[in-house]
């Protein structure tokens, strides 16, 4: 990945309340694959003290988007398309880990993957499964 790509991403992430609220970090970043991980606030959470599906779905899908957007040409965004999630457990623990890919890249669609792991007492489990489509704009 060339410097003003990974420094474009990581400007874009760094611009995004929601994900500031939420305490998110963009740690890893690569060609198309990105690594976010999110803190389960005591904001975050539902009412069974498991962290929400929104932030599973947040920071899932900012990092399938930002995982499109390192395949793009200088000058491009993305945008989701859709989005589906498979919620596989609860998200339980300190902090969640999601770990965004492009699965088919394309000129007009951007085929993408995430999975959502939840870390307790360093052991993940994968609490979510997203998959979706990314247009380029």
């Amino acid at each position: 990945m060339s410097p003003d790509i990974e420094q474009k991403i990581r400007r874009s992430f760094a611009a995004q309340a929601m994900m500031t609220t939420l305490g998110a970090r963009l740690v890893a970043l690569s060609d198309g694959a990105t690594v976010i991980e999110a803190p389960i606030l005591p904001g975050s959470r539902q009412q069974h003290g498991f962290g929400h599906a929104g932030l599973t779905f947040a920071i899932g899908d900012s990092a399938a988007g930002y995982a499109a957007l390192s395949l793009m040409p200088d000058g491009a965004e993305v945008l989701t398309t859709e989005m589906k999630i498979n919620l596989l457990a609860p998200a339980q623990g300190e902090r969640l880990i999601a770990r965004g890919r492009v699965i088919k890249p394309g000129r007009r669609l951007v085929i993408v993957q995430a999975d959502v792991y939840a870390l307790q007492d360093g052991v993940e489990t994968h609490i979510a499964l997203l998959t979706g489509t990314m247009i380029p704009i």
